[in-house]
């Protein structure tokens, strides 16, 4: 078998056959490919796109391109969530301890932020002490006890999409479904998770900037994890702006918190109630109104919020800080940005709002810059609220005041304003199982 024959093969529209992917990760991983030639099959394949089987077929190459996780440690049905991207999303830190606290194992391996999307890793690391880095056998340990741990991801866990991922990134190959599918659900799998929970973003702070698009996207997804023998669902959820009030990292956890005490942003918790939901759902705990009443009522006695602060103190966290949020550090730069003109927020630009936090200080650009924990921005007016010139529409959160011009610019940028209310959208768009 010959890489050129596959290149070629791509090129003129064929399909794949297993082995002829099994041979291209393989080689890949192995370094026995060079770049140049998965380049060019990355660009066929963003050409001609590839059939149900053939993403199936690589999503399973790269899910066995490395370390799978082995969870049969832990009892119980273990549950997983994974969010496409999106700004404001601190879903995790909410739904994990409700779910875990109705009995359901989620042992969970997030990722850092990067650009303008953040990462779970990063927002948990603003807790003191908090340890993202766990051997095996802790972290089996904490998912058993608590029922709920979350970790950084091992760079042994499909290194075949790692690399795919860097190049893709530089030859515009990125925005191809089925790499994207097979991306995700590769990583997904190895996790080892008995199912899966998806929450697909859509919107001008998303991968998928179209509902069908992320319709699309779920579809494949969901198909690719329940042929895999995983019970596999997705939730469709709007990111045309950002998700609560809080971006940033600290200033994300402290709005997780309020979600779990029973307050906040009502999107937010409505979207986490859904989510939890549907992770009980697979676990075979009841129809979705039963899950959906069951996480209600955890998130409202309060247990969901013992889980979380049982979690940080099991991974070495100060949980002083789940009990009084106002010990986190936050600032200590503040600006607030106003408004310039009267009117109704009409559209924000969800992914310059993102990037305001990142000129702030709270993202990275690449993967080894440093991020401020106590930088990000707090929003007060969204899409559909009306404002007065002068009114204050957020708050922003930095170490370093020389941030603040080039953020605050980014941020009124990122706002259209219009003379009539548009017409409200939900958080919840759709599901597909």
């Amino acid at each position: 078998m010959r890489m050129y024959d596959i290149i070629k093969k791509k090129r003129d529209g064929g399909e794949l056959s297993k082995p002829e992917i099994d041979f291209f990760i393989k080689g890949y991983v192995a370094g026995e490919i060079p770049d140049e030639q998965a380049a060019a099959l990355l660009m066929a394949i963003f050409f001609n796109n590839m059939t149900v089987e053939e993403t199936t077929n690589l999503t399973t190459a790269i899910t066995k391109s490395g370390d799978t996780v082995d969870l049969s440690g832990i009892k119980g049905f273990k549950a997983d969530k994974h969010s496409t991207g999106g700004v404001g999303d601190k879903t995790t830190l909410i739904v994990a301890p409700i779910v875990a606290a109705c009995g359901v194992k989620v042992a969970k391996m997030s990722g850092r932020g990067l650009g303008h999307t953040g990462g779970t890793v990063d927002k948990l690391e603003a807790i003191p002490g908090f340890q993202t880095t766990l051997p095996r056998d802790k972290f089996f340990e904490v998912v058993n006890d608590v029922g709920v741990s979350v970790i950084g991801q091992s760079g042994q866990l499909a290194p075949a999409d790692k690399k795919l991922y860097a190049l893709r990134d530089v030859t515009a190959t990125v925005d191809k479904l089925p790499l994207i599918a097979s991306s995700i659900m590769g990583k997904k799998l190895a996790s080892g998770a008995d199912g899966i929970v998806l929450d697909v973003k859509v919107g001008s702070g998303a991968f998928c900037k179209t509902f069908d698009d992320g319709l699309a996207l779920a579809k494949a997804m969901v198909n690719i994890g329940n042929h895999a023998g995983k019970t596999t669902r997705a939730i469709i959820s709007n990111m045309d702006k950002p998700l609560g009030r809080a971006v940033g990292n600290a200033i994300e956890v402290v709005e997780a918190i309020e979600i779990l005490k029973n307050e906040g942003d009502l999107e937010l918790r409505e979207l986490s109630i859904e989510l939890a939901a549907a992770m009980l759902n697979i676990a075979g705990l009841g129809e979705i109104d039963a899950c959906r009443e069951l996480a209600t009522e955890k998130l409202r006695r309060g247990e969901g919020l013992y889980s979380l602060k049982k979690m940080v103190k099991a991974q070495g966290g100060n949980a002083e800080y789940i009990d009084n949020p106002k010990l986190f550090t936050v600032g200590p730069e503040k600006y607030e940005v106003k408004a310039l003109q009267a009117g109704y927020i009409t559209k924000m630009d969800t992914e310059k709002i993102g990037l305001t936090s990142l000129l702030l200080g709270a993202g990275r650009n690449k993967k080894e810059d440093k991020i401020d924990y106590g930088a990000g921005l707090y929003i007060y007016k969204k899409t559909g609220d009306y404002v007065h010139g002068g009114d204050v529409l957020a708050t922003l959160y930095t170490s370093d005041r020389s941030r603040i011009r080039e953020a605050e610019e980014a941020y009124l940028a990122a706002l259209t304003f219009g003379n009539a209310a548009p017409a409200p959208v939900p958080v919840i768009l759709g599901r597909v199982k």
